[in-house]
């Protein structure tokens, strides 16, 4: 029994012996790794980079996606009209009067084949932002006519976009109060910018054909192969239908008159170019 403490004394310090030497030994090894981690690190700096970044992660910045609206909401119609003692005298004009609107809805809807639902709803649009920015509707109508046709969703090659066929890329400041770039191919917003892009060419130049004629991005060439006259003539019809006359659907949208007959279409110009267009 008296040598039972110096055996149990001598069995701990061999135990704790051990523990050292098994301490040592993963101290060691650990060491060792680390210097080879670090060798691994300092020849591969991109490894490097990785696990600083993976170490000092920033929290996730939520990106909110970009998600298209559905097309109920494109068709959607406009707010209300003001009432009547609300507008001036060239408001009502710009604005025009709900049989009219109808007429035009009407025709539109028949000569572009597009849904009666949706073509009030670009009317609409067209006759409210005309009268935010002083411009005629039945302008803005045309360009829309002419340049797409109606389809909200056209893109042309050289990537113009929507009803008015906005260049988004050119004009990208234009949308963001309104979603962005994305917003070009939304009918509310691309007939707003289109009418304001439109208003401020016409201003600058002087005249709408001049404002056409940069509308189409011919500003700096000798003519626009006709765009002008095209546009012209479409308002010119959209302006008698809008008077209630009888005005074919099917009469030629995209034509333009050959250069070897420049007298009899001067003359019809000429109509054209001598018409008022409210707001101008």
């Amino acid at each position: 029994m008296a040598r039972q403490p110096a055996a149990w004394f001598s069995t701990a310090r061999i135990s704790a012996k051990g523990v050292l030497t098994t301490a040592q030994h993963t101290l060691t090894i650990v060491g060792v790794s680390a210097l080879v981690v670090m060798a691994v690190l300092f020849v591969r700096p991109d490894l490097a980079k990785a696990l600083s970044d993976s170490l000092n992660r920033s929290p996730a910045v939520e990106v909110p996606a970009v998600i298209a609206p559905p097309l109920s909401e494109l068709m959607e119609a406009p707010a209300a009209t003001p009432a009547a003692a609300e507008l001036t005298a060239e408001e009502k004009t710009l604005l025009g009067s709900e049989k009219q609107q109808k007429w035009v809805t009407s025709w539109l809807s028949k000569r572009y084949r597009v849904a009666g639902d949706a073509t009030n709803m670009l009317v609409s649009t067209a006759y409210l932002t005309a009268r935010e920015i002083k411009l005629d509707p039945l302008l803005i109508l045309a360009v829309m006519a002419i340049e797409s046709g109606l389809n909200p969703f056209a893109e042309s090659p050289m990537g113009a976009q929507g009803l008015m066929q906005v260049m988004s890329k050119v004009h990208h400041e234009k949308f963001q109060d309104m979603g962005g770039a994305q917003a070009a191919l939304n009918p509310v917003a691309n007939i707003r910018v289109g009418a304001l892009i439109l208003k401020d060419y016409v201003t600058r130049g002087g005249s709408v054909e001049a404002g056409l004629k940069s509308y189409v991005g011919a500003g700096a060439f000798d003519n626009d192969e006709g765009y002008g006259s095209k546009v012209l003539a479409e308002y010119q019809r959209l302006k008698q239908v809008s008077a209630g006359k009888k005005v074919p659907t099917i009469t030629p949208v995209m034509t333009a008159a050959a250069p070897a007959k420049a007298a009899p279409v001067a003359a019809a110009d000429k109509s054209v170019n001598d018409t008022q267009i409210a707001g101008l």
